[in-house]
């Protein structure tokens, strides 16, 4: 039996998984940041901290999935990445196929579901394939969601919901005044989704980089200086326990 099902099924291993799923995050988003960085203190090319990146990434899929996290999505690339040199972007786009063609059947045999926000439109062919064929794969998988964020902009994916909601309100399907939160949610790309409870941003960055905007309204942020090569499991269970910790009002107060 592998170590970490003899630590699961044993009477110590089921007290501190326990413990550890009390009061989890159901929904956690990462942005993945720092791997140029990593790479430069350690002169190296900036593809080597993005294959850095991959290592930490599937890391912390392992890490969330044994917490009992129902939900990570990860800012895998941005609609601003585009800007970077071409090189770079092309391995950046390479990244996903790499990734799922090695991990996807490991993936798929721990019950991991995959699903995309972002524009599928604009990536390479390569990438939509090999994204459409994770999601197709892992569809009826019931466990944690793993959401990838490509092609994804915040500012784009509001845009795209006001103009799907414009044309239904032109077209007599909505009543403008009936407009609601619930009606914007409903057509941003995580309309399947809760929003996320916890936030999580490595490389010593404090902002956030046109990633959900809507959704995080209400989420708990936390930044470390760590670079997301070297993201482990200490930082996760470090951003959970900062989490636990925080008094979630809404805007409200606990009388």
């Amino acid at each position: 039996m592998p170590r970490f099902l003899r630590r699961l099924f044993s009477k110590q291993g089921v007290a501190q998984t326990k413990k550890e799923m009390r009061n989890v995050p159901s929904h956690v988003a990462i942005i993945m940041d720092g791997n140029g960085r990593w790479a430069a203190q350690r002169k190296l090319p900036r593809t080597a901290g993005h294959q850095a990146g991959i290592v930490a990434l599937r890391r912390t899929i392992k890490h969330a999935s044994e917490m009992g996290i129902g939900i990570l999505t990860v800012y895998a690339f941005s609609t601003e990445n585009w800007k970077r040199p071409k090189p770079e972007v092309d391995f950046l786009l390479r990244l996903p196929n790499e990734f799922l063609k090695s991990d996807l059947e490991d993936l798929h045999k721990k019950n991991v579901k995959i699903t995309m926000i972002g524009f599928m439109e604009g990536l390479p062919v390569h990438t939509r394939n090999a994204v459409s064929e994770a999601v197709a794969v892992t569809a009826k998988n019931t466990g944690m969601v793993l959401n990838f964020a490509l092609n994804y902009g915040s500012r784009d994916e509001i845009i795209a919901a006001v103009r799907a909601i414009a044309q239904k309100a032109a077209g007599g399907e909505i009543n403008p005044a009936q407009i609601s939160e619930e009606t914007m949610a409903s057509h941003l790309f995580t309309a399947a989704f809760p929003d996320p409870d916890l936030l999580i941003r490595p490389s010593g960055e404090i902002r956030l980089s046109n990633f959900l905007l809507w959704q995080l309204a209400y989420t708990e942020l936390w930044f470390t200086d760590v670079n997301w090569p070297d993201f482990d499991r200490e930082h996760l269970e470090e951003a959970i326990n900062a989490f636990r910790n925080r008094d979630r009002r809404f805007g409200g107060i606990k009388l």
